[in-house]
């Protein structure tokens, strides 16, 4: 719950910092696509940063309802546990977005970072951007977890993945690939324009990738993105060998 607070609070407050209507941000770095990598950058700089710190090691840094469904579909978490790490996400997520009125009319400007298909593209395209972004993440995510010698850079593939896909997909979708992310937003601005998107699409892309990747199934050890020998309560269930 903290870790999906704490990604969107910083996450969607960077957001709206460089992109507000009013911001100076847009005088600072006048080309969109700059601070689109900016953003993109440091928005997972935020969830490489919780993966690697205390709250990280304790709860695995799932701070993703497609990244959870991953680790439980490959048998690294129980049921019980992924069930109640997605009910803590979507939690996180709202209690993280709701400091956000604070910044007043800056984050009106931007719906305080809703995610909902851009002008000019339609839900079709919204949905299959989706998919193919959180197919990428999630896949490279099992391959750096999978093998043991890039296993330890794993937080690092966040910031400038998502620096690359950021400019590419926020202008189709949004560039969500996680529900949580989507669902803070839409809970605290009502905002609810095709919703379902943000649910099946990262859901298909993660259930795409998980399958692309389930011949690494067996080298990933437990379910956590740094801190990977940490398991003293015994949640994050090892299956396989080590390699």
């Amino acid at each position: 719950m903290a870790g999906t607070a704490l990604l969107l609070l910083i996450g969607l407050s960077i957001v709206i910092f460089l992109f507000a209507a009013e911001t100076p941000m847009a005088d600072i770095i006048p080309n969109v696509t700059h601070r689109r990598m900016l953003s993109g950058f440091l928005f997972g700089a935020t969830g490489a940063i919780i993966s690697m710190t205390a709250l990280g090691r304790e709860s695995g840094a799932h701070i993703n309802p497609a990244v959870t469904m991953v680790f439980f579909l490959f048998g690294k978490i129980e049921k019980r546990a992924a069930m109640a790490y997605v009910i803590s996400q979507l939690l996180g997520a709202v209690i993280g977005c709701l400091p956000l009125f604070i910044w007043g009319a800056w984050g009106e400007s931007i719906d305080f970072g809703a995610t909902y298909p851009g002008v000019g593209y339609t839900v079709s395209e919204a949905f299959w951007g989706e998919v193919i972004t959180t197919f990428t993440m999630v896949s490279l995510l099992i391959v750096f977890i999978g093998f043991r010698s890039i296993r330890p850079f794993t937080p690092m593939l966040f910031p400038f993945l998502y620096s690359i896909m950021v400019p590419i997909e926020a202008v189709i979708s949004g560039t969500s690939t996680n529900p949580a992310r989507s669902f803070g937003p839409s809970v605290i601005t009502g905002i609810w324009d095709s919703w379902w998107i943000y649910w099946a699409g990262p859901i298909l892309g993660a259930l795409l990738a998980a399958l692309a990747c389930s011949a690494l199934a067996k080298r990933i050890t437990v379910a956590k993105l740094y801190h990977f020998d940490s398991d003293r309560d015994g949640l994050f269930r090892r299956k396989g060998t080590s390699v």
